[in-house]
């Protein structure tokens, strides 16, 4: 791009289908070119960023990666079709998850701001999207790290003479109807890891009416899990991306030395073709197409505003492109490994018990906590397995946790930094309280009845309010800010245009997609339950409701503060609504030495047409 020397120009950028209207205006003295900064530049604002990519990499793998690809993706694959399953999951990888985390991440990292503040620079109208984002990813860290205090009370049972859940000699145990082996489709008799599960583990009350008292050995574990993820986060990146060296890469370690050892279970065979026999008859159902969809936006994470977070740590030009495409195919290779391995598992226990696979294999936290505890404790060296199993799901664990803490964070300082630095003088002060509140907001989870609170939340922040998210922060960036101008950002990075097939995605396969998520889900509602039997009474359903809202209401409250801030009929206020101001800012990415010699140097991006110059808008 070739701007004049002594004249300030306005010249038209094709890019790629983008055309801007782009001003410049510079002194002699300075290059003929607009650059942007190198990898040793930073933000004149001085934000901190990852010391190297791979830290930027393994945060983003140890995010997407998480309990989800251990318990959720075999389940789902099974159910849907086995192997056929394999082809609307990588259909949606490839038209919604690649382009809509390549989306966030150029958003975070060309703003430099966490999901609020970029979002509202995106589009002023729907800027509750952002909030709404770092909301319902707070409110999933309150209970994800309840399993966290879960995985430490079963890490540290595994250092006894024998697992406690092995045998039915227990005081927690109910003689009458504890089963040693899994009970089959006896409905009368319980393993005795569903009943170290239940009784010793939660100590289960019968329902959410009956909350019971504090479950005091998980409060002090709780406390040690939010200290954990405390110490890891609270030098913000500098300190996270040292720590994800070891969080990120230690699960598959253990991943694939317990492949190596379950292949060789007798019956193993059989639960890997469990796994993986299509069924392509299933490929007609809807459900499974939707089921397909949600594992890839849970499990990557889009539109929890993490992934926007971290990306603004990076330096301006880095390889978005190459990280995406890294992060998305490790997930789904993760998932199909996890699969594996616990399949191989189940297929062994369902050799020894003389029972068909599909009454051992289950949905949720009951596949890690009691179904492969039970496998765990039948192989040699059980003790071994068992410590370095749980301390995957703690590596698995935290690594998510870290950035559904750190995008709270990260709001926090960009939105209100120095009012709060004043008050607290130091940014590892916020952190603390951030984790303080997120302890409190844990506790109602490890009362004797949190299992049915735990399950309320994940059903309805989990399912019911990301799709509703997902949906109006794909409105917002690829239909009202547009691909065109989305495609610039991409370009303004890695100096070339995103290809034709961001474009297409962006502009129709991935918000129709997430269009017939939203509506399926909605017609298809079904109310939270525990297990198979217990439904929650009306005054909890109403509650799981408000959680849900708790994120969404956001988004219509920041459309009618944003409506209100302009004159005119409501025709007028919704097209200056709709306008981004993300433009006026672009001079922050320009190096530090070329603001310097030229204070007055502008490098925008014209606004829509009918709205004033970028030039007017600054008043030069």
């Amino acid at each position: 791009m070739g701007v004049g020397s002594e004249n300030p120009m306005s010249t038209s950028v094709h890019n790629g289908g983008c055309k801007e209207e782009i001003e410049f205006t510079l002194k002699p003295s300075l290059s003929s070119e607009v650059v942007v900064p190198d990898d040793g530049d930073r933000a004149t604002s001085g934000r901190e960023t990852w010391s190297r990519r791979l830290e930027f990499i393994l945060a983003s793998v140890g995010y997407a990666v998480g309990l989800g690809n251990v318990w959720r993706f075999p389940y789902l694959c099974y159910r849907s079709g086995g192997g056929a399953f394999l082809l609307p999951y990588l259909i949606m990888l490839f038209l919604c998850g690649v382009p809509l985390l390549f989306m966030e991440y150029a958003i975070g990292q060309y703003t430099r701001l966490g999901p609020v503040h970029a979002l509202a620079k995106i589009c002023p109208l729907l800027k509750g999207v952002g909030l709404a984002t770092v909301v319902i990813s707070y409110v999933l860290s309150t209970y994800y790290n309840v399993l966290m205090t879960w995985t430490l009370y079963y890490l540290f049972n595994t250092f006894g003479n024998s697992l406690p859940w092995q045998s039915c000699n227990n005081t927690w145990n109910v003689l009458a109807n504890c089963s040693t082996g899994f009970p089959g489709n006896s409905t009368h008799l319980q393993s005795a890891s569903q009943q170290f599960f239940d009784r010793r583990l939660l100590e289960m009350t019968p329902g959410i009416e009956e909350l019971g008292g504090l479950r005091w050995e998980l409060f002090g574990l709780l406390i040690l899990a939010w200290a954990i993820v405390y110490l890891c986060i609270f030098k913000g990146v500098k300190s996270t991306g040292k720590v994800v060296y070891f969080t990120a890469t230690f699960p598959y370690f253990i991943l694939f030395a317990l492949l190596i050892n379950n292949v060789q279970l007798p019956g193993a065979k059989d639960g890997i073709l469990y796994f993986l026999t299509p069924v392509w008859g299933k490929l007609l159902e809807v459900q499974v197409w939707v089921n397909a969809a949600a594992q890839i936006f849970n499990s990557i994470g889009v539109s929890f505003g993490s992934m926007i977070s971290m990306a603004s740590y990076n330096k301006f030009n880095n390889n978005i492109l190459r990280d995406t495409w890294i992060v998305c195919l490790a997930n789904s290779a993760t998932s199909l490994l996890a699969g594996i391995v616990i399949f191989s598992a189940i297929g062994y226990m369902a050799h020894i018990h003389n029972l068909p696979v599909d009454n051992i294999a289950t949905d949720g936290p009951g596949l890690v906590f009691v179904v492969y505890p039970e496998v765990l404790s039948t192989m040699p060296l059980s003790q071994l397995w068992a410590a370095l199993f749980f301390l995957m799901l703690l590596c698995l664990g935290l690594d998510s946790q870290f950035a559904m803490v750190e995008v709270v964070v990260t709001f926090i300082m960009d939105g209100f930094g120095p009012k709060v630095l004043r008050v607290v003088k130091r940014k590892e002060f916020v952190v603390l309280i951030v984790c303080g509140v997120g302890f409190l907001l844990g506790i109602p989870h490890i009362t004797q009845g949190g299992i049915y609170v735990f399950q309320l939340m994940d059903h309805y922040t989990a399912v019911v309010s990301l799709m509703f998210l997902a949906f109006f922060e794909v409105l917002a960036t690829c239909w009202i800010f547009g691909v065109g101008r989305l495609s610039c950002l991409v370009e303004r990075m890695l100096g070339k245009p995103p290809n034709i097939f961001f474009r297409f995605c962006w502009m129709v396969a991935s918000p129709l997609l997430v269009l017939c998520i939203l509506v399926s889900s909605v017609i298809q509602y079904t109310p939270a339950r525990y297990g198979k039997t217990y439904s929650y009474p009306t005054w909890a359903e109403v509650l799981g409701w408000f959680i849900s809202l708790v994120s969404i209401v956001w988004i219509p409250l920041g459309a009618v503060h944003e409506l209100s801030a302009h004159e005119g009929s409501l025709l007028q206020r919704l097209k200056q609504s709709i306008i981004p101001t993300l433009e006026l800012d672009m001079v922050h990415h320009l190096p530090e030495k070329a603001q310097a010699d030229s204070p007055e140097a502008v490098c925008l991006v014209g606004p829509p047409n009918g709205s004033p110059s970028g030039r007017e808008a600054n008043g030069l």
